[in-house]
């Protein structure tokens, strides 16, 4: 079953009318916005805890009846729930959008969220590594083998790109344009973003591409860029375990994921001097205030060199 059925099939419970509205909402997030399986689910998942919440918990049918602390009401027992920041984060946004949608279809004069900017309480600084911890990580598969040799493609491209783990796995072998030296990647909502490629990363691909990768086809035609053993594309969870059993071989006790890598590109590049707005652009950030929270990080570090290196600290 897919995702989009799914997400119309989890809110039968409700009543006709909310019903109604978050059909007309998925409806318009799937042609209109073209938005991804992911954020689709997730989204759907959101609303409908909201709608119950609205429909059980306050009595109200009527969306127009909702009032800011209506909404606060509702973040405070969700945040009982001890959910991550980043799922506070994703239920505010989701439900930003939802009213932003009834606002432009004129069912709803007001919005209740207005004024309401509880994520920043809740933000939760992105997990990185150092650089001398990156290095180690990226010397562990080494190159005595086609997989070795593969998985240092990945984690190399990753790491020079800050390209999400699923937007790594569906890469093909147009994606990347050799003779520029820049990769072409689809992100979330089908948005395309170009991203250039370090000197290490596309000598890396390179080799995999014209040494290994025909090996790991066994006479299958894909243009898909990374092969699993079998001729197939990787999974994330086929990927995460092998950027796991990396992290842990190089002696890192922290825990060390695909995203991490994403967060430190990121990290990286504004402590080395680049602007927001260029890493921005090569996150695929719609909003700069998502990639703001880099800045956070980067502080972060400063202080804890100053109280390293400073003799009155």
């Amino acid at each position: 079953m897919s995702i989009k059925n799914l997400c119309f099939i989890k809110i039968i419970a409700l009543k006709s009318v909310m019903r109604e509205l978050l059909t007309k909402y998925f409806n318009y997030l799937i042609i209109e916005r073209g938005v991804a399986d992911n954020t689709l689910e997730s989204y759907g998942r959101d609303l409908r805890r909201f709608a119950l919440f609205l429909q059980e918990s306050k009595k109200i049918s009527d969306i127009r009846h909702v009032t800011p602390e209506v909404i606060i009401e509702y973040l405070t027992q969700i945040k009982r729930e001890n959910l991550s920041a980043n799922s506070m984060n994703r239920a505010l946004a989701a439900m930003r959008g939802f009213y932003k949608y009834l606002i432009r279809e004129k069912i709803c004069k007001d919005n209740p969220l207005a004024n309401i900017e509880l994520a920043k309480v809740w933000m939760k600084l992105p997990d990185t590594i150092s650089k001398e911890e990156m290095k180690l990580i990226l010397a562990q598969p080494g190159d005595q083998s086609d997989s070795a040799i593969r998985n240092t493609a990945m984690l190399e491209l990753l790491y020079a790109t800050g390209i999400r783990v699923s937007e790594l796995i569906n890469l093909t072998l147009n994606s990347i344009n050799w003779q520029v030296g820049f990769v072409i990647v689809m992100g979330k909502g089908s948005k395309e973003r170009i991203v250039p490629v370090g000197r290490v990363a596309y000598d890396c691909v390179r080799r995999y591409v014209d040494e290994v990768r025909p090996r790991f086809m066994q006479k299958k035609a894909t243009d898909v860029m990374f092969l699993n053993r079998f001729g197939g594309k990787f999974t994330r969870q086929g990927f995460w375990k092998i950027v796991v059993g990396y992290a842990k071989k190089a002696g890192l006790q922290k825990k060390v994921y695909p995203h991490t890598f994403r967060h430190s590109f990121a990290s990286h590049l504004l402590e080395g001097g680049a602007d927001l707005r260029t890493v921005q652009v090569m996150l695929g950030h719609s909003d700069i205030s998502t990639t703001q929270i880099y800045t956070h990080v980067t502080r972060e570090r400063l202080k804890e060199i100053h109280q390293k290196y400073h003799p009155r600290s």
